[in-house]
C-alpha cells in the first residue's frame, strides 16, 4: 500500500470517528483530538510506539515533530490554527468543525493525488 493510500485511509477513519461523535462520548475525562481516536498508535497506552510512525506525522511541522504530542501542531487552516491553539481559544464544537473542514479538504486533495498516481501506473 502506498503512503498516499495509507494516509487517505487514516484521514477517512478519523473523519468517520469525528462524525460518529467519537470525541463527545461520555468519559471520566475530555476526549483529546487525534490522541483518543482509533487512528492513534498510542491509544490505550499499551505498547507505546513513536509518533513518527503515525500517518499523521506527515502533516506535523518539522520543528514540532519531537513534541510530546506532535499531532496537536498540525496546521488545520490558512490562519495557522492547530489543535493546540484551538484548545485555548475555541469551543469543542468550533474545534471539531475546523477539524472536519481540514479532514474533508485533505481527503479530497489526496483522492485527486491517488487518481493521478493510479492513472500514471496504468500507463
Amino acid at each position: 500500500m502506498s503512503d498516499v493510500h495509507k494516509l487517505l485511509e487514516t484521514l477517512k477513519a478519523e473523519l468517520d470517528f469525528l462524525n460518529q461523535g467519537g470525541y463527545r462520548k461520555p468519559s471520566w475525562r475530555p476526549q483529546f483530538i487525534f490522541e483518543d481516536s482509533p487512528t492513534c498508535l498510542n491509544r490505550g497506552g499499551r505498547d507505546p510506539k513513536s509518533c513518527s510512525e503515525c500517518a499523521l506525522a506527515a502533516f506535523v511541522p518539522t520543528e514540532k515533530r519531537e513534541s510530546k504530542i506532535p499531532c496537536r501542531y498540525i496546521r488545520l487552516n490558512d490562519q495557522g490554527e492547530t489543535v493546540d491553539s484551538l484548545y485555548r481559544s475555541r469551543t469543542q464544537q468550533e474545534l471539531e468543525s475546523t477539524l472536519r473542514d481540514w479532514l474533508t479538504k485533505e481527503i479530497e486533495r489526496l483522492e485527486r493525488a491517488r487518481t493521478l498516481l493510479d492513472t500514471e501506473l496504468l500507463r
